[in-house]
């Protein structure tokens, strides 16, 4: 590889400055992605009415489950560009582009397929009863039976961007669709615009992916010449070393967000219980929880490339370097941001809804959620070493802990327990747990690499 701007990124530049370059887009649209997220809850939230933001509460762990599809194909075809970086394989890099790329795209055409076939049991798994069931089948029509392939393509090509060393131009497309929905939500949800409520906000957010997955088609076609992204089909191929490539990485990270949409839906199911303004209440913190686990996520995920290329380059001080620099930035910002939820709980959750109710049960649920942060930032920075260096057992096994393990069972205890004020502290034990777990793991990780290089 020539001693291209990929190259000094990589390789020549401090690391405190090459961190922050990649991490501070990454962070920002990250951010700006939650915001969106936000909107939707923030608008319907402003009807004052209870059923329309179970509707969104409800739709969630769908959502999440395109993560599984994003992990799979876009973290695992990241790591794998990151590491083929390192080794200057550009063949590599582009087979492994297209391979995540065209996987995406089949799964969120097979998605929409699926859900449309089973759409009725689908809502009834996910808790909608009598009252909730239309507004969250609105809801699903433009955000899962229409957005799913749109929805999917614009987050695994951001991870193929952000692959390269180019976290700028993925931030870009990520908040152009971004800051779209936000504008679009008021025009679509309110009764002063196209009045349609929840479906208004799932047809916001159909619009906005589909106009960020035209930015990235545009780019790539503009800077053809000099990524190494490709999403041409000739570069498709389906080989043994870019599917075990690709699927050692991803595969473990796709269970990871399929066994959070699983621990979702059980904490649906168990809120539910409590009522419709439980059910909203929860719904609400969960965005807010968004804030803060986003930007450990986008710290985590912008620094990827860094650590994965200086892994195969067997740079190992650098690659350490690199995960103190985040653990040292990250940490503290995520006391702070514990801090403040936990003494603002009761006005953040009001900016979404009024109902006195829904603010007692939000206050709660965001107190216990606030302990958790600080954890949540170490485990999501083991978690990106994990897979930055294609050690996918590691990464499946922190899955596992933290929601079969941990989360699962102490949200079943804990409700028997306490009733809907354990049911909060579930995610807290499950942090607490598994970041001790995620120290004493990344010390035997850099403790056997600094061993074999001076062996």
């Amino acid at each position: 590889m020539e001693n291209t701007e990929k190259s000094v990124l990589f390789e020549q530049m401090p690391v405190p400055q090459a961190a922050r370059r990649l991490m501070i887009p990454t962070i920002l649209s990250s951010l700006v992605m939650v915001i969106y997220s936000m909107a939707d809850t923030y608008f319907v939230g402003r009807l004052n009415n209870p059923i329309e933001n179970s509707a969104v509460t409800l739709a969630a762990p769908v959502l999440l489950a395109f993560n599984a599809v994003n992990n799979l194909f876009g973290v695992g075809s990241s790591s794998m560009m990151s590491r083929a970086l390192g080794e200057q394989d550009i063949d590599k890099v582009k087979k492994s582009s297209a391979f995540g790329f065209y996987c995406a795209l089949f799964c969120g055409i097979l998605m929409s397929l699926f859900c449309t076939a089973f759409f009725e049991p689908l809502l009834h798994l996910l808790g909608a009863d009598a009252e909730t069931v239309a507004a969250t089948a609105a809801y699903m029509k433009w955000t899962v039976l229409l957005g799913a392939a749109p929805s999917i393509l614009n987050v695994v090509i951001a991870y193929l961007v952000r692959a390269e060393g180019s976290a700028l131009h993925a931030s870009i497309g990520t908040m152009s669709g971004c800051i779209l929905n936000i504008i679009l939500d008021p025009i679509f949800i309110m009764p002063w615009g196209l009045d349609m409520g929840a479906s208004g906000a799932g047809c916001a957010t159909f619009v906005s992916n589909c106009v960020a997955c035209l930015y990235f088609f545009v780019l790539l076609f503009v800077k053809r010449k000099s990524t190494f992204v490709s999403i041409m089909p000739k570069d498709f191929k389906w080989k043994k070393e870019i599917v075990k490539g690709v699927c050692g990485v991803g595969v473990p990270a796709s269970i990871q967000n399929l066994l959070n949409v699983t621990g979702m839906t059980i904490l649906n199911n168990f809120t539910a219980v409590y009522g419709p303004d439980a059910v909203a209440a929860i719904g609400i913190v969960q965005k807010i929880y968004l804030v803060p686990m986003q930007v450990a996520m986008g710290a985590s995920q912008g620094v990827m490339p860094l650590v994965g290329y200086s892994y195969s380059a067997k740079n190992y001080k650098r690659m350490k370097e690199t995960v103190l620099f985040i653990a040292k930035v990250m940490v503290p910002v995520m006391v702070v941001s514990s801090i403040f939820c936990y003494f603002r709980a009761g006005w953040l959750v009001g900016l979404f809804m009024k109902k006195e109710e829904i603010v007692y049960y939000g206050r709660m649920f965001l107190r216990a959620d606030s302990l958790a942060m600080t954890f949540l930032a170490v485990d999501f920075l083991a978690v990106g070493v994990f897979q930055a260096i294609g050690m996918g057992k590691k990464s499946l096994l922190f899955a596992i802990l933290r929601k079969i393990v941990f989360e699962i069972p102490a949200l079943i205890i804990l409700n028997m327990l306490f009733g809907v004020y354990g049911i909060a502290y579930a995610a807290f034990v499950a942090e607490f747990m598994l970041a001790l777990c995620a120290v004493w793991m990344l010390r035997r990780i850099f403790g056997s690499l600094t061993a074999a290089a001076g062996a």
